[in-house]
């Protein structure tokens, strides 16, 4: 392209067709341009076009504002001296939208000066008039450029961030935790229904809220129903709501939890205890995605996310005639399994650690350290109250009660019951050689050598034992 053709000064200037001097590819970009000099417009707005970039043209800078939101993956050219608002008010209100949106600033030689001032306030460059579309070309290529680094480097930020609150939410890392995080990731931004399983105290609540944190609907209401604690009598209203006078002492209408959870997350926890009367409701509304409340004949659509979750076996319900089966495969299009702390071991010392730090912010006490033997002994239980037995150890362990298990009422937990556990022989001798491997790594901060050492083993025997029992080095290596 000559350097010869102006574009404001030489209107019949034009850039060349084809690739252009840059060998931009069609789709270069989004320009939103904006001048009160038609000609300044339409001059701009083809060499732009001719280079592939898509350019919408304003006269009035307001309406270019309107076009402007964060994130929007273009550059914004300005004049600097127009009627209404000049470029430098622009720039300022572009800004505020989003700090780091490249501006170009087009002025007339007497307004250098000011044009350096805007650079300074955050103006990405400046094109003196009369320039060659070369020049405006050049400036705005390098400003795509940098606001698509600006933008993958805030999606790549935000995946990090929500990576690493999913990590917190769901501590550990044994494979059975790192394949649960990664499934969970899949499946939180698709519009499926997911049934939670899990025994009592391994974080299904967790999981849902996780869910829920990484969709789209993370804006909207999670309402979250433990279905094992609505009383008979009003589980119905509670959970579809009621126009008034449906019942005796319905004074006034009454939104349901289905109603109120409208475009966010719904969590029936532990459904297995749901009535057979209200699964046949609950079917119907999973299904058409419509509810009515007692008392009334009106259809409310229902736009939410169904999360179920259940200790029980769903399968066994079935059989057992307690569960409908349609509900069943309904609701179990998609599952999440959370593991039991006794299938990874080797994350009771850090979870054990992170629930410490969290009960101390809780109680606003100082966070006390955990010391190398009780680490060990933490990883040696088996914690049959899962992560909530372990919550509550670390409650106690804050508020100066040590580490300890006895439950209310006196009944034996952790150690004790591991070992007068259920099961033959053979597996309450494995539990207890797992126990003891575990229990040396945590004390020797996953070191192998000094772990078959005390333990009079040599490092093959250690190692294919550790492959037995799914303990990893790097579980206790505090890393």
């Amino acid at each position: 392209m000559s350097s010869d053709n102006k574009v404001p000064g030489s209107p019949g200037g034009t850039a060349a067709r084809g690739t252009g001097a840059h060998g931009t590819a069609a789709n270069a970009g989004q320009v939103i341009l904006t001048d009160d000099e038609e000609h300044v417009r339409l001059a701009c707005r083809q060499s732009l076009e001719l280079e592939g970039f898509e350019v919408q043209c304003f006269a009035n800078p307001e309406r270019a504002l309107e076009r402007i939101r964060r994130g929007f993956e273009g550059v914004l050219v300005s004049d600097i001296k127009m009627p209404k608002k000049d470029g430098l008010q622009l720039l300022a209100e572009a800004r505020e939208i989003d700090a780091d949106l490249p501006v170009i600033l087009i002025t007339g030689h007497a307004d250098v000066p000011l044009a350096v001032k805007a650079m300074q306030a955050g103006a990405y460059d400046f094109v003196e008039k009369p320039f060659a579309p070369s020049r405006l070309i050049d400036a705005v290529t390098r400003a795509m450029d940098r606001r698509r680094l600006v933008l993958e480097n805030r999606a790549l930020r935000s995946q990090l961030e929500k990576r690493d609150a999913l990590e917190t939410m769901l501590v550990g890392r044994a494979p059975v935790m790192v394949e649960l995080r990664q499934r969970l990731r899949t499946i939180a931004g698709a519009e499926v229904d997911v049934l939670v399983l899990g025994e009592t105290g391994t974080g299904k609540e967790l999981a849902a809220r996780a869910l829920h944190e990484l969709s789209e609907r993370r804006e909207r209401p999670f309402v979250a129903i433990n279905m094992s604690a609505l009383p008979a009598e009003t589980i119905e209203s509670e959970l579809f709501g009621h126009e008034m006078g449906a019942f005796s002492g319905a004074h006034r209408a009454r939104v349901g939890k289905f109603e109120h959870a409208r475009g966010g997350t719904l969590f029936l926890d532990e459904i297995g205890s749901m009535p057979l009367v209200l699964q046949a409701k609950l079917l119907r509304v999973i299904q058409e995605r419509v509810i009515e409340r007692l008392g009334s004949n009106e259809a409310i659509d229902l736009d939410v996310r169904f999360i179920a979750s259940t200790k029980e076996d769903l399968g066994e319900l079935v059989k057992a005639g307690q569960f409908r089966d349609d509900l069943y495969y309904r609701l179990n299009v998609v599952n999440l399994i959370m593991p039991p702390l006794r299938d990874r071991m080797g994350d009771a010392p850090r979870l054990f650690q992170h629930l410490v730090n969290e009960a101390a912010l809780r109680y606003r006490r100082e966070a006390p350290l955990v010391a190398t033997t009780d680490m060990a002994e933490l990883a040696s239980r088996d914690w049959p109250g899962n992560v909530r037995e372990l919550r509550n150890a670390a409650d106690r362990f804050v508020l100066g009660l040590g580490i300890e298990t006895a439950a209310a009422g006196g009944e034996a937990t952790g150690v004790e019951a591991g070992r007068c556990g259920a099961g033959g022989l053979v597996e309450q001798i494995e539990a207890h050689e797992r126990r003891l491997i575990a229990t040396a790594l945590a004390r020797h901060g996953g070191n192998l050598k000094a772990t078959y050492e005390a333990l009079a083993l040599s490092r093959k025997t250690l190692y294919e034992k550790m492959q037995k029992y799914g303990l990893r080095r790097e579980d206790y290596s505090g890393e």
